[in-house]
């Protein structure tokens, strides 16, 4: 079992930033890959970027390249997403997921998931 638990969500104005950061505890020796998604009210969950967690080779989705940075710290377990000149269509639950066998931008291909982290860009 692999627990993840997000945190730096928060309200921020358009052109902002925010950090968000994913605690792993738990088997994440066994950790292939962890993922950000976002799901904005209404939309289905989206892929946003991904990180090999060992090789620390990264990719990302269309829309966040070159705003958003996926990053991590193998000794505290955790992996984090800047995000820079935040819009208000970035405004969604941001979750954090891992993957125990690839490195995947595919939803229902992760293994564990946190519980969430509400960003809202005001305009």
């Amino acid at each position: 079992q692999v627990q993840l638990v997000e945190s730096g969500g928060g309200l921020v104005q358009a052109g902002g930033s925010l950090r968000l950061s994913c605690a792993a505890s738990g088997r994440t020796f066994s950790t292939y890959a962890m993922g950000w998604f976002r799901q904005a009210p209404g939309k289905e969950r989206e892929f946003v970027a991904v990180i090999n967690w060992k090789g620390g080779s990264t990719y990302y989705a269309d829309s966040v390249k070159g705003r958003f940075t996926i990053s991590r710290d193998i000794a505290k377990n955790t992996v984090y997403l800047q995000m820079n000149s935040l819009k208000p269509d970035d405004t969604a639950v941001y979750y954090c997921a891992a993957d125990l066998e690839k490195a995947t931008a595919r939803v229902l291909e992760y293994d564990y998931w946190g519980q969430g982290t509400q960003v809202t860009v005001s305009s």
